[in-house]
């Protein structure tokens, strides 16, 4: 590892004091305790773009992590990072995430309002501190902190400050006192954006939503394109799934080297000596500017092409009417929902916690049985 990377050894500990493991280290350990809970279990069955029924091949929440792990870790062996810190991150990232995607999540923060709101990101951090109930000595997996951190990718300075009230020096400090995340953070998150940005044309693509046409106007698309017929004469004869691909590989290899070629400039001109020094001052794991400006153009694309599609659209209206129906019913009648969230004091948040677990399929039953509507067929 590099002088710069998180060292599990120098970790700042888990909130409740645990004997070290004989054969593994505090971050592969995270990773391990992940892979094994029931919040990543239930991302198999949770919308990424296009809901769970609507094709067997679209990415679920469950494959984008695994995505985003694989190009984190590769990246964080390039650049001397901790892997198993990035990939516990990766793995972790939308442990938080409602059923039905981002609809999902706006309809239960409608709903939350005036009660502490709701944002994923802040609910796989409290997934991983509290929901999880698997140990005997403690509530949540008992993460290390640095893994706890890294997790928390925004926070408002408001509920930096009320976090940091009830945890001093904790994981939202940094929102606070204003320094970055670790570098394994910062890589984990340009790796969510990589993976989504490819994976989401593709699906776009496979769904008919988006034309390989559409596409040729993006210059990092048309790019790639004429590079891979260039090279494979005979490769628009082979049909426009090898092709697609092929244009998808090329273009993820791109920003993989581009981002390691750029970090490794900063690296060397901020010649950070430790981890902590890392954190000062402007991220130093990035894009290069006309990198940067390609992915721009492209993520600007999908939001008009297909996040706005009027197909999507309407699927994503009537999740966010089944979260919301839901959150009422279960408001009204908390003995609808299990023992351990119906007896506890603070109804919204209990409501809250339980419909955000849920997958795409238990909230549409559950809604179904709890209204006699069935939004999807």
């Amino acid at each position: 590892m590099a002088p710069y990377a998180c060292d599990p050894a120098r970790s700042r500990g888990r909130r409740v004091w645990e004997a070290p493991a004989p054969d593994r280290n505090a971050f592969q350990r995270d990773r391990d305790r992940i892979v094994h809970s029931t919040a990543f279990r239930r991302l198999v069955y949770k919308t990424q773009v296009f809901l769970n029924h609507e094709g067997d091949l679209f990415r679920t929440r469950l494959t984008h992590s695994l995505e985003v792990a694989q190009l984190a870790r590769s990246m964080a062996r390039s650049l001397g990072l901790h892997e198993d810190l990035v990939e516990a991150l990766a793995l972790a990232h939308d442990l938080g995430h409602t059923p039905f995607g981002h609809a999902g999540q706006d309809a239960l923060n409608a709903c939350m309002r005036g009660h502490g709101g709701f944002e994923h990101n802040l609910q796989s951090l409290r997934v991983v501190d509290v929901l999880e109930q698997r140990y005997p000595a403690f509530d949540g997996l008992n993460l290390s902190f640095e893994t706890r951190e890294g997790i928390l990718k925004h926070c408002s300075s408001r509920v930096a400050r009320h976090m940091e009230s009830l945890e001093p020096q904790g994981v939202a400090h940094r929102f606070v006192a204003g320094y970055q995340p670790s570098l394994e953070a910062q890589l984990c998150n340009l790796a969510d954006e990589i993976a989504y940005n490819a994976h989401d044309v593709d699906d776009g693509v496979r769904s008919g939503l988006v034309t390989l046409d559409q596409l040729m106007n993006l210059s990092l698309v048309r790019r790639f394109h004429d590079e891979a017929v260039r090279d494979h004469p005979g490769l628009p004869r082979m049909g426009r799934r090898r092709l697609l691909s092929e244009v998808l590989r090329r273009m993820l290899s791109a920003q993989v080297h581009d981002l390691i070629a750029t970090t490794q400039a900063n690296l060397a001109r901020a010649a950070p000596p430790d981890a902590w020094h890392a954190r000062q001052g402007a991220p130093l794991v990035a894009f290069s500017a006309p990198m940067r400006q390609s992915i721009t153009e492209l993520k600007r694309f999908l939001f008009r092409a297909l996040y706005r599609h009027e197909q999507v659209v309407a699927q994503t209206q009537r999740g966010k009417a089944v979260v919301r129906e839901l959150f009422e019913v279960y408001a009204a009648r908390p003995s609808e929902m299990p023992a351990e969230y119906a007896q506890r004091p603070d109804v919204h948040r209990a409501v809250a916690d339980y419909v955000a677990g849920m997958t795409d399929r238990f909230a549409v039953r559950e809604h179904e049985r709890l209204t006699g509507r069935c939004l999807f067929g």
